[in-house]
């Protein structure tokens, strides 16, 4: 599924990395643990997250995901969204919860590989 799906189905604001909303991801990650999104992810393309730091960004650069949401309204500052840019990381913001957020990926087809 492209990011730009993505986009529309979680209602999201492109926060940054707009230029590469046609990247493809096949599976997605919901989680406000950074300690589990490094001990249980594999191959995971896409975070969900409530919790807004530097450490979510370097998290998910360390597994190699290509997009984080963050869900419930939440917006990063913009040291955050400098961290996103440099490590080439898009960052959205939904205001979907992440438990409305994660059913609505798998009901549109993001099921995981």
């Amino acid at each position: 599924m492209k990011l730009r799906e993505i986009k529309d189905i979680l209602e999201a604001t492109v926060l940054c990395g707009e230029e590469s909303l046609d990247l493809e991801v096949f599976d997605a990650c919901g989680s406000d643990f950074m300690s589990d999104v490094l001990a249980y992810v594999k191959n995971q393309a896409l975070l969900l997250t409530g919790l807004v730091n530097p450490q979510v960004i370097r998290t998910a650069d360390m597994v190699d995901m290509k997009c984080v949401v963050f869900v419930r309204g939440k917006v990063p500052d913009a040291s955050i969204l400098d961290l996103a840019r440099e490590r080439e990381i898009v960052v959205m913001s939904s205001p979907l919860r992440m438990y409305c957020a994660c059913g609505a990926l798998y009901l549109n087809g993001l099921r995981g590989e």
